[in-house]
């Protein structure tokens, strides 16, 4: 889950756990490493780090250790609060869509991975031609890519950048 990317002055920086879909790094810091035995050097190159997560358009969350071993249920709720607040958007245009469209938005973003049918007839409670009929107006409205080679039959399905910002922003 470590992420890589290339800061502004070119040095290569890592985020211990990144979520591309919420635009996320989550931070372990342990109190030695990151507190105790810091130079100077280290703590601007640190403060550096948290720009570029900025400058690349991340939310930064950090925890020390202790934080994760001593009070596990705090941090849990901190991270469910964020993802809470990142995922439910009611901006004008995410309240344009229909109902189903939203639901299904916020299902495939929570998988994690590229969902089927299966997952949008499970998701919307509805039949295969309900789900195909709001299926096929998210990829006419370009929320929703599939990942497959077919053109014919689509049989998995991806969120678009669109959608995304639709969720997120």
């Amino acid at each position: 889950m470590e992420h890589e990317m290339v800061s502004l002055s070119g040095v290569r920086i890592y985020g211990d756990y990144f979520w591309r879909d919420f635009r996320l790094i989550v931070e372990t810091d342990g109190f030695a490493a990151h507190a105790e035995n810091m130079t100077r050097d280290r703590f601007s190159f640190e403060r550096m780090r948290i720009r570029t997560f900025a400058l690349y358009g991340y939310r930064y969350m950090p925890f020390s250790w202790d934080e994760l071993d001593k009070k596990p249920e705090m941090c849990r709720r901190t991270l469910y609060e964020l993802l809470g607040r990142y995922s439910t958007n009611t901006g004008e245009d995410f309240m344009e869509l229909l109902v189903y469209e939203r639901e299904l938005l916020r299902y495939a973003l929570r998988l994690g991975r590229p969902f089927r049918m299966t997952d949008v007839c499970y998701c919307l409670q509805l039949g295969h031609i309900a789900s195909r009929r709001v299926v096929r107006s998210m990829l006419n409205k370009k929320l929703i890519v599939s990942t497959g080679q077919g053109t014919q039959r689509l049989h998995e399905f991806q969120l678009t950048a669109k959608a995304a910002d639709l969720l997120l922003l």
